[in-house]
């Protein structure tokens, strides 16, 4: 599911986008309601996440442009102001919900479900860092759109770390989340399938993922 977030404010955005996309949603970031609105009319997004204080564009008069173009899109609108009048009229611009800030993050993900059944979408459980991508749906890896075959401990284990993309993952971590077992400490079990992961991600690419922090663990990031 592809989402546009337009929000000027850089670490509110950074936050969402990071959040939803965890949680398997593709998100583009507008930073103004002009650069919103040509993203917008370039492409097909499945929701629209819309502040409403933005420079250029305000977000009722972006609303109403977004719905001049397209009736059925979802609309959220996410802002400080909370007031009836002031959601009366996001309503009337054309939004289909209403969210004021400071906002729980777990509610915003319950608003985007109710709004992805309301539209009859389903969104697709799509995992992504650089050019790889893991499809939570039908348990699949891909690198630069060639699949990558996993056996299913390799799959857990990669589900895992794209999970916390960007964490260090220690090898307790993982014996406890992706082998259910007490960690043994002279077992290397976990240090053979990363190396076995690593050359199956990584091996004939210039930008490696998959890293070791010596002493600490894992992780996987970009660069």
């Amino acid at each position: 599911m592809k989402i546009l977030l337009v929000e000027d404010e850089d670490r509110l955005a950074s936050f969402i986008r990071k959040g939803i996309s965890a949680e398997g949603y593709e998100v583009e970031v507008a930073y103004d309601g002009r650069m919103g609105l040509s993203l917008f009319r370039k492409n097909s997004y499945d929701i629209i996440l819309l502040d409403v204080n933005l420079p250029h564009i305000n977000g009722f008069e972006l609303c109403q442009l977004i719905r001049a173009d397209n009736e059925s899109v979802p609309v959220l609108m996410l802002t400080a102001l909370d007031s009836l009048a002031d959601k009366a009229d996001g309503f009337n611009a054309g939004a289909d919900d209403y969210l004021a800030k400071p906002f729980e993050f777990q509610e915003l993900l319950l608003r985007l479900r109710a709004l992805t059944r309301r539209s009859g979408t389903k969104p697709k459980q799509v995992l992504r860092l650089a050019d790889l991508e893991l499809n939570l749906d039908t348990k699949t890896v891909t690198r630069a759109g060639q699949r990558i075959d996993l056996t299913t401990r390799e799959y857990s284990l990669m589900e895992y770390l794209m999970l916390n993309k960007g964490k260090i993952i220690s090898r307790v971590d993982i014996s406890e989340r992706v082998w259910s077992l007490d960690f043994d400490s002279s077992t290397n079990v976990i240090d053979v399938y990363v190396s076995y992961l690593r050359k199956k991600i990584d091996k004939g690419f210039s930008t490696k993922l998959l890293h070791t922090i010596v002493g600490m663990g894992y992780v996987l990031r970009e660069g």
